[in-house]
């Protein structure tokens, strides 16, 4: 699922063979507290129009400076969602009904923000025969409705491989799509239950084939090796990928999926090379990325800001 402009699973405890106990984090993880007056308008809007964000649900390390800029992410078809993942702090269980006054929600505060690039998510709703993907779509065109010159980066979930589904998005055309791998082949089934990795890569690949431009997020430190991270990456990009996101893993709370290994600036900055020598459009990599972060520099290719 899963923060630039705005955008749930009782978590799991099974955890890779290798799992180390929990460290203290590096300095380099460090982060400022949100503070502001852009931090407390967003948290306003936010409140007042009854919208999630994966910036909260998700407990993302970037909230302070993206909300202190005034820029959130919008998670549509409520807080609760029908998977558990091992890695996510949103929350997994029975969603409550589809809110179909959402979309226009969503637009009416991306227009109180000012929001020139708007990035918007959702929990799963495999529960759902069309998987939140109508809603998905009105939303998409509430937007667009409402600011005409805003330009929008949909995270989207896999919708269980029911392709009309995925479609739907297609059809409306937000000048991103982003579906997380998250993690690496071996490490799939515990790190998202639900999820299966091949079907990922063919997310990606039929948004490509549909003229979509592509993007996808990875998660190091769950206990992957270097050259996992590396055929991920090279699977991504056989499929159609653009953009690609790699951070470090942070686990929520202790019931989640431990913390295997915190992974240094450097090697973030080797994969970046690695990524763009195999071809990627755009590779942000870091610590504290996330998929959402910097989103708005995805749209152009991350070549000529090397």
């Amino acid at each position: 699922m899963e923060e630039t402009p705005i955008t749930t699973a009782t978590p799991c405890s099974t955890a890779p063979a290798t799992a180390a106990p929990r460290t203290k984090k590096p300095d380099w993880l460090r982060v400022k507290l949100p503070i502001g007056e852009s931090y407390k308008q967003v948290r306003n809007l936010v409140d007042t129009h009854k919208l999630h964000t994966i910036c909260e649900s998700g407990n993302c390390p970037n909230m302070g400076e993206c909300w202190g800029a005034g820029t959130a992410t919008f998670m549509i078809l409520g807080n609760i969602c029908t998977r558990s993942c091992g890695f996510c702090a949103v929350a997994t269980g029975r969603p409550e009904a589809v809110d179909w006054d959402e979309p226009q929600r969503v637009a009416e505060a991306i227009y109180l923000m000012k929001v020139k690039h708007a990035v918007i998510t959702s929990v799963d709703r495999d529960e759902l025969k069309d998987g939140g993907s109508i809603i998905w779509a009105n939303t998409i065109k509430a937007v667009r409705a409402l600011n005409a010159d805003t330009t929008m980066e949909t995270l989207i979930p896999d919708f269980r491989g029911q392709w009309e589904n995925l479609q739907r998005i297609i059809d409306v055309a937000p000048e991103v799509v982003s579906h997380n791998l998250e993690t690496v082949e071996r490490l799939t089934k515990q790190v998202r239950i639900q999820a299966k990795y091949h079907r990922s890569l063919e997310v990606i690949r039929r948004l490509k084939d549909g003229g979509m431009r592509t993007k996808s997020g990875i998660m190091l430190g769950l206990g992957e090796t270097k050259e996992e991270v590396v055929q991920a990456m090279q699977d991504l990009y056989d499929n159609g990928c653009d953009v690609v996101t790699l951070g470090q893993y942070l686990q929520p709370t202790p019931k989640h999926l431990p913390v295997v290994r915190f992974v240094h600036p450097d090697e973030f900055a080797e994969l970046r090379e690695i990524g763009y020598n195999m071809g990627l459009d755009y590779v942000e990599s870091g610590p504290l990325v996330r998929s959402s972060y910097h989103a708005e520099k995805h749209i152009h290719s991350g070549r000529s800001m090397k």
